[in-house]
């Protein structure tokens, strides 16, 4: 069963010690239709990734590069940065409020349930980033 894989383009910034920091510049949807003329500057960004390098892979700062990854590491990325916080803000809601906690508090809290949770994915950085690997051609 063939992987997919989600490709973007991208220049090489710097190539360090085995890594190399790739400029990906992403645009919205509405570049490619037809009123992309109402589109503002604010719809397209640059992001810098890093990059861990194979055995034999050199690249030279400036050169044109195609940046791959998996499929469902993105589904991961989406889930761990934007759904599991949206559960943890609505579970700690649910309990608050059931709990009989005045409405503004439990929304405080919950909200407040957040810090721990990013802390986790600060701990645990390293192990998440070997699980989000990025395939450079």
């Amino acid at each position: 069963m063939k992987e997919n894989k989600v490709s973007h383009s991208g220049i090489v910034q710097e190539v360090k010690n085995g890594k190399a920091s790739i400029s990906v510049i992403t645009k919205s949807a509405c570049v490619s239709c037809q009123i992309k003329g109402s589109c503002t500057l604010s719809d397209v960004k640059e992001k810098i990734i890093e990059v861990d390098l194979m055995n034999g892979q050199s690249f030279k700062t400036g050169g044109q590069v195609t940046v791959e990854m998996k499929e469902t590491t993105g589904i991961w990325a989406v889930l761990l940065g934007y759904f599991f916080p949206f559960l943890v803000v609505i579970a700690g809601l649910i309990i608050f409020t059931v709990s009989g906690m005045d409405q503004g508090l439990a929304g405080l809290l919950s909200m407040g349930l957040l810090v721990p949770y990013y802390l986790l994915l600060y701990f645990f950085r390293t192990y998440i980033r070997k699980k989000f690997t990025f395939n450079v051609r």
